[in-house]
């Protein structure tokens, strides 16, 4: 199952909705996010990143998960 950069910036919007997102890739399972929000500030990079995935709902759970590859950068906006 193939996923898009549409779906994938849908869902992280969902936990994050005043966040500057940018997904790019185009072949359905690698991709590269930038997440920029307000919420990350006090939160080290682990800890901003770990709520990023889990807005993904599993999509990168394993062999069965549909995004293979995600390249995050996470950060506070300056």
């Amino acid at each position: 199952m193939a996923i898009d950069a549409t779906a994938i910036e849908t869902l992280i919007r969902a936990s994050f909705p005043e966040a500057r997102i940018t997904v790019q890739g185009n072949d359905g399972q690698h991709f590269a996010a930038e997440v920029i929000d307000a919420s990350f500030r006090g939160m080290n990079r682990v800890q901003q990143q770990r709520a990023v995935y889990a807005s993904l709902k599993g999509l990168m759970d394993g062999n069965n998960g549909a995004l293979h590859a995600l390249a995050l950068t996470t950060k506070a906006p300056e």
